[in-house]
């Protein structure tokens, strides 16, 4: 029998015949050739319904002892950026940065992330992606680092923008911007608040600042135990999003400004857990520019 025919037989057995289903079209396994296979053998059986939010929904709150693996992802994440530091100077090799960043989660009973580490040196530090090829740092330089301590499956997520050498203005600008940007999120990050305000307040200060060409459309997500091929969580944080804060949410908030005409870059993230007034930064490492 093939995997729809037994699909429908399972649903008989469960009495769905007639019923309406809810259904996860936004769904890494449900592809558009399965659905194709199903869809006519079900006509006529049962009605469907979207509810592709339904399961991501319930996960959106924590519950302590989720919150607890949170906490451990956590302090991971912070051994993973002081083990990038130790290792970032002139002349470093990126692959050694990843592989001191990936040891010491491992060693702290960490788990493999949802999605690789970002790591990008010069020019690359704007791109905030993945990418295969491995470089020395040069004397003056930039690396933008994004990463996620993973404890049990539950994600904390990270970023910087290191300086190595020379700090040029503009990072000293785009920093100072960056820290007041994510003090505003963290400040919008208040339970029965929609979730776009706080990317109101990202975008606020970053276009008084002169960082309207310069910022991105989104400014963070939910975390949660996510697996490949990546850790973000429903939902995201961008304009508009009116899905209300709750407490025990856990937050990733990134700054990212990426100038592509000066190819100078500056990042700032770290992530935080909604309480009852408010959210509380989960990562010990201070907001202050790291320069190598």
């Amino acid at each position: 029998m093939n995997p729809a025919a037994r699909l429908k037989e399972i649903l008989q057995e469960y009495g769905c015949g007639g019923k309406k289903i809810g259904i996860e079209f936004d769904a890494y396994g449900l592809t558009a050739y399965n659905w194709r296979r199903l869809e006519p053998l079900l006509q006529n059986f049962c009605t469907f319904e979207d509810a592709s939010d339904l399961v991501s929904a319930l996960r959106v709150v924590k519950s302590p002892a989720e919150i607890e693996y949170v906490r451990q992802a956590a302090a991971l994440a912070d051994d993973a950026l002081d083990a990038a530091r130790e290792l970032i100077a002139p002349g470093a090799w990126e692959g050694d940065i990843l592989a001191g960043m990936h040891s010491v989660i491992f060693k702290g009973g960490g788990d493999y992330p949802g999605n690789e580490f970002i790591i990008g040196a010069a020019e690359d530090a704007l791109l905030c992606r993945y990418f295969t090829g491995r470089k020395h740092l040069k004397d003056n330089d930039q690396i933008t680092l994004e990463w996620a301590g993973a404890y049990r499956h539950y994600h904390a997520a990270m970023m910087r923008t290191i300086i190595v050498g020379h700090v040029s203005d503009e990072h000293r600008h785009m920093h100072k911007v960056a820290v007041e940007a994510l003090g505003a999120c963290e400040d919008a990050l208040t339970p029965g608040r929609p979730l776009g305000e706080v990317f109101t307040a990202h975008a606020r200060v970053a276009d008084a600042n002169g960082l309207r060409d310069h910022r991105l459309n989104a400014c963070g997500y939910s975390l949660g135990t996510t697996y490949t091929p990546t850790w973000m969580d429903w939902p995201m944080l961008y304009t508009g999003n009116p899905v209300i804060t709750r407490p025990n949410m856990v937050i990733f908030l990134h700054m990212i400004f990426a100038n592509s005409d000066s190819g100078n870059a500056m990042t700032l993230g770290h992530t935080v857990l909604v309480n009852e007034t408010g959210c509380e930064r989960l990562s010990r490492s201070d907001l202050n520019m790291i320069v190598a």
